[in-house]
């Protein structure tokens, strides 16, 4: 990718080193080492969905962070917003069952990654951007990285926000608090159903949520409801898309990540809300096939089959 040329596509967050089990957390238990956390899924997600995607976090100064810029490029994504500082790598462990449950145990408590802060948005780089996303995670893991997201969301031409409610990481009236700041600076926001949206809306339905979140100034909404589909809403329309079957299930990390930016991808290169949301639908229920949060990371022309071979898949494309 050319410098200074607009991306398509901007993510932030915090990356996180990912060791993934098979069987319980225990000495001697064999693992493989991956790189994910949620800013790296979407932003593998994004750039793999045709999206020109810039990833803005910080990173550790040595050979691992390195080795993780190094894994960011593999992915297709520009690594000309990562920053290099001197601190801990953020880690976290992953046991998944046969069924694709997972259990998590994690060691990010004043990571490098959470230094991110409001001097490391680039006002021309975000402005420019197609669409900017960032999520709760990195609204919770320090006052600078949500300081971060603020800045960002003021910025962008289009500001998309995945709740991402962590219980571990912030109190529910914190995550309440962030999320109703922003939701007016949204292009798109896509809550979870039925955590979020009964945690931090108070709502008991998929459209309760989305009615909520547009009456809060948010321009499109995407409730997300498990194997069951998609809620969406936004100025003219709104419908409903269903969930795409899964072809096989190894490990569920990444799914809803994978749904994010895909979805925020295709929009920003044309596509209309209901199409980009079957596309990423479709996305996320090809990732849950790959060990890890991003294992396997489908091209969007499987993402595009795979959408198109499934009921209710008769889709137009700019791609």
């Amino acid at each position: 990718m050319k410098k200074n040329r607009p991306f398509d596509v901007v993510v932030m967050g915090e990356i996180l080193v990912e060791v993934a089990t098979d069987v319980a957390f225990g000495h001697g238990v064999p693992a493989q080492l991956g790189i994910s956390g949620d800013a790296l899924n979407v932003a593998a997600a994004a750039a793999a969905a045709g999206a020109r995607t810039g990833l803005l976090a910080v990173l550790t100064d040595d050979d691992l962070g390195q080795a993780i810029a190094a894994r960011i490029r593999e992915l297709g994504i520009s690594d000309e917003l990562l920053k290099f500082r001197t601190g801990q790598q953020g880690v976290y462990l992953v046991h998944c069952d046969p069924d694709g449950q997972r259990e998590f145990s994690y060691a990010r408590s004043g990571s490098v990654g959470s230094t991110l802060g409001p001097d490391d948005v680039d006002p021309a780089v975000v402005s420019a951007a197609g669409a900017v996303i960032a999520g709760g995670i990195a609204c919770a893991i320090s006052a600078s990285s949500r300081a971060a997201v603020l800045k960002a969301a003021a910025l962008a031409r289009r500001f998309v926000f995945d709740p991402n409610f962590r219980p571990r990481l912030t109190s529910v009236e914190e995550a309440t608090a962030v999320l109703t700041e922003l939701a007016p600076r949204t292009f798109l926001v896509t809550p979870s159903f039925p955590g979020e949206t009964s945690a931090l809306l108070g709502c008991a339905s998929p459209e309760e949520a989305a009615a909520k979140l547009r009456s809060l100034g948010a321009a499109n909404v995407a409730v997300t409801c498990g194997v069951e589909g998609i809620q969406l809403e936004s100025e003219h329309d709104s419908s409903w898309v269903d969930a795409i079957p899964a072809p096989s299930v190894v490990d569920q990390t990444g799914a809803g990540d994978a749904f994010v930016g895909t979805l925020t991808a295709r929009m920003v290169l044309g596509d209309s809300l209901p199409a980009a949301a079957r596309y990423g639908a479709a996305a996320a229920s090809l990732v849950v096939g790959g060990k890890g949060g991003t294992g396997f990371i489908p091209t969007f022309d499987q993402t595009r089959t795979h959408a198109l071979r499934s009921p209710e898949g008769e889709l137009s494309s700019h791609a």
